[in-house]
């Protein structure tokens, strides 16, 4: 039995990624070094809505009795990120405008308890907002800004081309947060066709 599942999986996550790639395979980047964080964003696009679909809003707060991140602020931490990552370098983003949970996240913000975070149907629009922004600008970022250094925090200094690379990571990540938080809140798992 879990020799089927397993290749199940294994097909389902294939067939996922062949379409994904049939579709990158069309897409030229500015840098050589982005077309695999494009195919990661295009994945990591597809995979969070899955992950919060059909979640209610008050499951999405629920910690479990834990201290641990719900899916609520992980949904609101990863739009905002996906947000300001096309900020950094993309050149026609439109740095003014800001998402409807900005104050709740800016600056890195960690979770607040008693905060009722706003609806998942609301992180989407935003996230739906800043999606064709970020790929914008994975595609169209040249070599030169992804070698710019600049300072991450007093002391700490990186290129562009690592911080993309680290939220890309962060958003794996996050989305993998979510998927247990749906098992744990007795949904049914992620689903990766």
């Amino acid at each position: 039995m879990i020799a089927v599942l397993a290749t199940l999986f294994i097909y389902s996550m294939t067939v996922g990624l062949w379409n994904i790639k049939t579709k990158n395979m069309e897409t030229k980047t500015v840098s050589d070094r982005m077309i695999s964080l494009v195919v990661l964003n295009d994945m990591h696009t597809n995979f969070l809505a899955k992950a919060i679909d059909g979640i209610s809003d008050k499951d999405a707060h629920n910690r479990l009795n834990t201290k641990a991140n719900h899916v609520a602020w992980l949904t609101g931490s990863l739009v905002q990120q996906r947000y300001e990552m096309a900020k950094h370098i993309g050149p026609d983003s439109n740095a003014d405008s800001q998402l409807s949970a900005d104050e709740l996240f800016k600056n890195n913000k960690g979770i607040q308890d008693d905060i009722i975070y706003p609806p998942l149907a609301e992180f989407k629009k935003d996230f739906d907002k800043a999606t064709p922004a970020l790929r914008n600008a994975l595609i169209n970022v040249s070599d030169e800004k992804l070698d710019q250094k600049f300072e991450m925090m007093p002391g700490m200094q990186m290129t562009y081309y690592e911080l993309m690379s680290f939220r890309i990571y962060r958003e794996a990540s996050i989305i993998g947060q979510i998927a247990l938080w749906r098992r744990l809140l007795v949904y049914d798992a992620l689903k990766y066709d």
